[in-house]
């Protein structure tokens, strides 16, 4: 089963735009994540839907941040990207008149929503401006200047 890493991916996202004085081009971030700019304006135009960024057209344009790190969780992205499933596995519906597979996703069902309550409880105490503190942090104890954050993506 594929893991939907789009929330790791907008996360990373946003906090390459946040240590950029200037816009941040849609084919920028793109090659820093390795994907088509295409994809980044996609997902992007959905946060900026949300009031999360904005982007500028024409030269010197590109995206830039609309919102206070400290105010936005992780589930606030998480919910601006649609709520995907937070979990990767699943129950098994392929015989839902039989009474075994019926206890088996009942007790699954359960435990399933239980991990997801506490996993978005999680995401609503982690703000931007606490993964951005951590990323300097890491920036420091690795020696380097949290001002050469281009650095931070290839090492």
């Amino acid at each position: 089963m594929r893991r939907d890493s789009r929330l790791s991916g907008v996360l990373h996202i946003l906090l390459h735009i946040a240590e950029r004085p200037d816009p941040v081009t849609s084919d920028h971030l793109a090659r820093m994540m390795d994907t088509n700019p295409v994809v980044v304006r996609r997902i992007l135009a959905g946060l900026r839907q949300k009031g999360y960024v904005r982007s500028e057209k024409g030269h010197g344009g590109g995206w830039t941040l609309a919102c206070d790190l400290s105010a936005v969780t992780l589930r606030d992205i998480h919910v601006a990207l649609g709520s995907p499933a937070t979990l990767a596995i699943g129950n098994r519906t392929e015989a839902p008149g039989c009474l075994v597979e019926q206890a088996v996703n009942a007790a699954l069902g359960e435990a399933f929503r239980e991990a997801e309550e506490m996993l978005l409880s999680h995401f609503g105490r982690v703000t931007l401006a606490m993964l951005s503190a951590d990323f300097h942090a890491r920036m420091i104890a690795r020696g380097q200047s949290p001002e050469s954050t281009e650095q931070a993506h290839d090492s």
